[in-house]
């Protein structure tokens, strides 16, 4: 991505951020402190909880520091881990079981280890807390697969929002989708292939246009309107969030 293309570094989802820097570290290409920093970014700190259920190890009720939860699971074999951004009825890059689809959707992200782990963030203030459960494999989507998807519905969706008078009642939105080469530019890890990178940048715009539309419904005159605002976001949103989940998870990444 050129310099011209991009817009200064954005915040990258707490699932992607851990999915992408903690692979490079169980891989050997990036160092301990660099990933923390990268991972815990503006928190406080992060903690691994609920491992000791899972019988890897720890005491029962105390949660892990975010190295001792991350060096349990390379101890059970984990090589990589790939992340999910599921919505009801789109459990994009969940596998199960029941408990950890629920709990990934009622977060909304969940990252997920080769080792039959599963995090989902929670928050509580600036200390995040990633909790742990037995997850299942999954299927993913290809990452040409949900480019084509994310670019489709990035025209749609402006076309639609055009007929609709964006402009009118929501100029930044307008703006944004005038200046769709302007991408926000993630913080990336080492070993991402470039390609998903982009593509992780350009989900993250769609997700923030489709946060930007939806903040109310000024200047509609008719309910009829707001509904046809909203499924004009509904295939951008089920877009984005299958093109995070691509591009954060290394079982599908072609090579760089």
């Amino acid at each position: 991505m050129s310099v011209e293309d991009s817009e200064p570094v954005a915040a990258t989802p707490e699932g992607l951020r851990l999915a992408w820097w903690v692979t490079a570290w169980l891989r050997g290409e990036a160092v301990t402190d660099l990933v923390l920093d990268a991972v815990i970014g503006p928190d406080a700190t992060h903690t691994v909880s609920g491992l000791a259920a899972l019988g890897l190890g720890g005491a029962e009720g105390v949660a892990d520091t975010l190295v001792s939860g991350l060096g349990r699971l390379r101890t059970e074999g984990a090589t990589a881990l790939g992340v999910a951004f599921p919505a009801e009825g789109d459990p994009v890059g969940l596998g199960g079981p029941k408990a950890f689809n629920d709990a990934a959707l009622e977060a909304g992200e969940a990252v997920v280890s080769d080792a039959g782990v599963g995090l989902v963030p929670v928050r509580v203030g600036a200390v995040l807390e990633w909790q742990a459960y037995a997850a299942q494999r999954r299927q993913l989507p290809d990452v040409g697969e949900a480019d084509r998807a994310l670019r489709l519905a990035l025209s749609e969706s402006a076309t639609a929002l055009a007929e609709l008078d964006v402009a009118r009642w929501r100029p930044e939105v307008a703006d944004r989708l005038m200046n769709l080469r302007h991408r926000p530019a993630l913080a990336e890890a080492p070993g991402v292939p470039a390609r998903c990178v982009e593509l992780a940048a350009r989900g993250v715009q769609a997700r923030e246009i489709v946060a930007v539309a939806l903040e109310d419904d000024g200047g509609a005159v008719s309910a009829a309107e707001m509904l046809r605002r909203r499924e004009a976001l509904v295939g951008l949103d089920r877009a984005a969030r299958r093109a995070l989940t691509a591009a954060g998870s290394p079982e599908v990444w072609p090579p760089d």
